[in-house]
Parts: C-alpha cells; sequence; structure tokens
C-alpha cells in the first residue's frame, strides 16, 4: 500500500500557511498535518465528501475551531490538499449535535493582504466573530 507523498506538481503549499476556519487564522504546514491515507483512497475523496466530514465535525462541536486546534487544523489541511485555491471555510451549526446537514457551509479565497490583517489582529486579540464576517463572510449587517 503506497501512501500519500503530496509532491508540489498537485499544488499544496510548501511552508506554513494561513487559513481562516469560521473566525479563526490558522497557521500550519499542510503537507505534515495531511494524513498518511492510501493514495487510491484519498484520490477518490472529493472537496464535497470534505465538505460533509466537516458539517458532521461541526455538528458534534460548533466551536471546533476554538474547543479543538488538531481537528481544525487537520480539516483545513484536507480542504487546502483538495483545493489549493480556498485558504477560508465557515461551518455554522445551529446548535451542538445537530443533524450534519444543518450546518451551513461556504469556502472563500482571501486576499494574502486581509488574511495577514486578520492574523495579526488575532496575535494581538482584537480579532472577533464580528470582524472576521465583516472583512470575509459579511453575513452580519454593517
Amino acid at each position: 500500500m503506497s501512501h500519500i507523498a503530496f509532491p508540489r506538481r498537485i499544488g499544496l503549499p510548501k511552508g506554513p500557511m494561513l487559513f481562516l476556519l469560521n473566525d479563526v487564522v490558522l497557521s500550519f504546514d499542510v503537507v505534515s498535518l495531511t494524513p498518511p491515507v492510501a493514495r487510491d483512497r484519498f484520490v477518490k475523496v472529493s472537496l464535497s465528501y470534505v465538505g460533509k466530514l466537516g458539517c458532521e465535525l461541526f455538528a458534534e462541536e460548533p466551536l471546533l475551531q476554538l474547543k479543538d486546534l488538531e481537528r481544525a487544523e487537520r480539516l483545513a489541511a484536507l480542504i487546502v490538499a483538495k483545493a489549493p485555491e480556498i485558504n477560508a471555510a465557515l461551518f455554522v451549526a445551529p446548535a451542538r449535535d445537530c443533524k450534519p446537514e444543518d450546518v451551513q457551509l461556504r469556502y472563500a479565497q482571501i486576499s494574502p493582504d486581509i488574511m495577514g490583517v486578520l492574523f495579526e489582529r488575532q496575535k494581538i486579540g482584537t480579532l472577533t466573530n464580528l470582524e472576521a464576517d465583516r472583512q470575509v463572510w459579511r453575513r452580519l449587517a454593517a
């Protein structure tokens, strides 16, 4: 059984990258977090499947990005592995232990400038859910 090596030719970022998961900017190395899944099995996994997996995780724990950083980073790494152009995902669960199909999902591609601003604000403790929403998701009225 061969394992995924994730060569550069499939477009995975090398080294640390930033990924916005709801209102938390994650900084991780995609290659080191991507699980060693059998190559044939991983190729069959679609972005849609990864999204469903994320919805299941957020249905169990709506604040996954705050409560389980390791799972949040692995989910983000899977998203990037399937769609390297995506650097943000929003999972909105109406309640803990809701049905996964009740979780809303959106993907986005954020400019490096905005991602950098969000990351700096997070480092100094001023990034809020409202600020992430205003800068990226635009769900709430201004």
